[in-house]
């Protein structure tokens, strides 16, 4: 995930959140979402059609946090939804009426009930947490630790990526408990050698 504002980036480095997510497609990172909630509508389709245009020879999918309209704009791989977003429902029957077969609908949930309501409704993955203690989800109330995250993995017939307090030591945890992957911003984000971080996470 980005977020230029944990690090204190201004408006005006948005290139440098372009050189990042270049980055971690050549570091063969699977999914990135954009997550700049304050830029302009201009600002973001732009940054959006960049990083689809720069994966475009990589694997790595781009989604869009809770903007369904650039998401499409852009040629995103899909838009996540968060607990503010517009209803899951809408956007599954929008894809199903339009055809959109291939486009991902992902959904920020935060207890169990969040998770099976996703599944229902049509979401191809959530991601679910927090699972440790971390200060950009504090308020989401404590940590759901990972037997909780095993509940959902088992209960809902979607993936699941674990989120909140994630690192490359306790991500094997989460793999363990049923986890399909891991989401993060700071683990990728400060990272030296990202290359390195998603290596060790592929042998978890």
């Amino acid at each position: 995930m980005t977020d230029r504002n944990s690090f204190g980036l201004t408006e005006t480095s948005v290139q440098t959140l372009r050189d990042n997510i270049q980055t971690a497609a050549a570091a063969g990172v699977d999914w990135i979402q954009i997550r700049e909630k304050d830029l302009q509508t201009r600002e973001l389709l732009e940054l959006v059609r960049v990083a689809v245009v720069d994966t475009r020879t990589k694997e790595t999918l781009i989604l869009v946090n809770d903007r369904l309209d650039i998401a499409l704009a852009a040629g995103a791989g899909g838009v996540h939804l968060g607990e503010q977003s517009m209803p899951l429902q809408e956007v599954s029957e929008w894809r199903r009426a339009t055809g959109h077969t291939g486009f991902r609908i992902g959904v920020s949930c935060h207890s169990m009930e969040a998770a099976h309501a996703a599944g229902l409704d049509g979401a191809d993955y959530i991601i679910f947490g927090p699972v440790f203690a971390t200060p950009s989800k504090a308020a989401f109330g404590v940590p759901q630790g990972i037997e909780h995250l095993r509940a959902v993995c088992v209960t809902v017939e979607i993936p699941v990526l674990a989120i909140g307090g994630v690192t490359v030591e306790n991500a094997g945890s989460c793999i363990a408990a049923g986890a399909a992957g891991v989401a993060a911003i700071r683990m990728f984000q400060e990272a030296r050698d990202l290359e390195a971080v998603v290596k060790g996470l592929r042998e978890k």
